[in-house]
């Protein structure tokens, strides 16, 4: 082996293992180690909730009463409070009624309630931001495996009025239509005039997300006149009345609307499906977070939190209409764009529903991909596929030398194939593609973060 690529390998070597078996273990505990948690004083809500409209609107709620069950509570309801605001209510064995509080104003509002002591967990459509984070320096790190919690994954839709023709979008065009640019759906290819805009509010997560991902990509800025909405299922009923309306919106909130399939840079256009999110594949997908401080004491906080990870919480992650991080087998069928050793793959293994991402500049994987360790060692010891049933697949994004290119990504591969042998899995094969079947522009760092990344394929 080559010096160089030996310096390489010990590099990911000794930054991809730390937390990961821990995590394993933490993945794999039994639910009962969190049973017959202790309650408050009287009239003090067993924990506070704030943040994301996206999370707090229905899976939030969903989570808690999935706790509540577990913990044999009865009489289990949610009941609105204030507007997107709501507490679930439970009672216990002895008669005394207990609640959770859910304040659904957005993600920003989380991180600031988490620093001014008035929430437990933030709840997020997106990323702690580096400012958020430094504010809330007292909490911990936020950006710790500890604190930022992966609960689901949702995908951003573009929506129109049922009756528009428009099949497909760029995130080019998108931008150009949510800045005003591209004023009529003629200009398009389509028919109907003059274009109208509905987008989220400055608070949500959701807006965030479409910022990031589509305007400022562009260097762009949303459009004044664009109609903004602090509920989801608002915004997508108002697009679903308007003919000539487009708006984005979470995945569980396409309701009576039409979604549009979305492509990035030379990326195919896709459709939003629980697969091209699962796998973060589809352009416009996102994670869905819980936030804690590193230390955070409130034992139903981290009761929910392990809750969520729990297969029970993520088949309520699947009920709710997001998609969940379980783990399953599907068929990809070979295309004219892909080269031919992943055209045979596909024509004779399949393609788990996830995928293995790395920390932002780092050899590290990322908080996710640390707990996918344990999902897909999971899956793989129950369908009895360790032993040479198993191929890795790494891919990178664009550099100046397409051998560099082809070393990282396969050096990534092997990086999953060291954590996974800690729990006895010996693939087949791993190889690197390098900058092969992009999923994402790489001219932004977001869009390089998400061509680095691993998939994995079993026969």
């Amino acid at each position: 082996m080559p010096r160089a690529r030996a310096a390489v390998e010990r590099e990911i070597w000794s930054r991809t293992t730390t937390f990961l078996l821990l995590g394993f273990i933490a993945y794999a505990l039994p639910w009962s180690v969190f049973a017959a948690l202790p309650l408050p004083a009287d009239g003090q809500p067993l924990l506070r909730i704030q943040g994301s409209n996206t999370v707090g609107a229905k899976l939030g709620p969903a989570l808690v009463m999935g706790l509540f069950e577990e913990q044999g509570l009865s009489d289990i309801r949610v009941e609105k409070t204030a507007e997107n605001e709501q507490r679930v209510l439970g009672r216990t064995r002895e008669g005394r009624q207990v609640q959770v509080q859910v304040a659904a104003h957005g993600s920003g509002t989380g991180f600031v309630a988490l620093k001014d002591g008035t929430a437990e967990l933030a709840a997020s459509s997106r990323p702690v931001k580096d400012s958020e984070a430094q504010a809330l320096g007292a909490a911990g790190d936020l950006k710790d495996r500890r604190a930022e919690q992966v609960i689901a994954l949702d995908g951003l839709a573009i929506i129109l009025h049922p009756d528009n023709p428009l099949k497909a979008l760029s995130t080019e065009q998108l931008a150009g239509i949510f800045s005003g640019e591209i004023a009529t759906w003629e200009a398009l290819g389509s028919r109907g005039g003059a274009i109208s805009l509905y987008a989220r509010d400055d608070q949500s997560g959701t807006y965030d997300t479409f910022k990031e991902l589509v305007l400022a990509a562009q260097g762009k800025t949303l459009a004044p006149a664009a109609r903004r909405f602090e509920s989801s299922e608002q915004l997508s009923d108002a697009v679903s009345r308007d003919t000539n309306g487009i708006g984005f919106i979470g995945l569980p909130y396409v309701r009576q609307a039409k979604a549009l399939a979305i492509g990035a840079g030379d990326a195919q256009a896709l459709l939003p499906s629980a697969t091209s999110i699962a796998t973060e594949d589809y352009p416009l997908s996102r994670r869905l977070f819980f936030y804690n401080r590193v230390n955070e004491k409130n034992p139903w906080a981290q009761a929910l939190v392990a809750f969520a990870h729990s297969a029970r919480g993520q088949a309520i992650v699947q009920k709710t209409g997001f998609v969940a991080q379980s783990v399953e087998a599907v068929t990809v069928d070979p295309t004219a764009g892909m080269p031919a050793a992943y055209a045979q793959l596909s024509q004779q293994a399949q393609r788990l529903s996830v995928n293995f991402r790395f920390q932002e500049g780092s050899a590290t994987l990322d908080n996710k991909a640390q707990r996918d360790i344990g999902r897909v060692l999971d899956y793989l010891t129950r369908q009895g596929k360790l032993r040479d049933e198993v191929v890795l697949v790494g891919f990178g994004d664009a550099k100046s030398d397409p051998a560099r290119a082809e070393l990282l990504s396969k050096l990534r591969a092997m990086a999953v194939r060291r954590e996974l042998a800690k729990g006895g899995v010996m693939p087949r094969e791993v190889t690197g593609l390098g900058d092969e079947l992009p999923v994402a522009a790489n001219s932004a760092d977001s869009g390089r973060m998400k061509n680095r990344r691993v998939e994995v394929w079993v026969y």
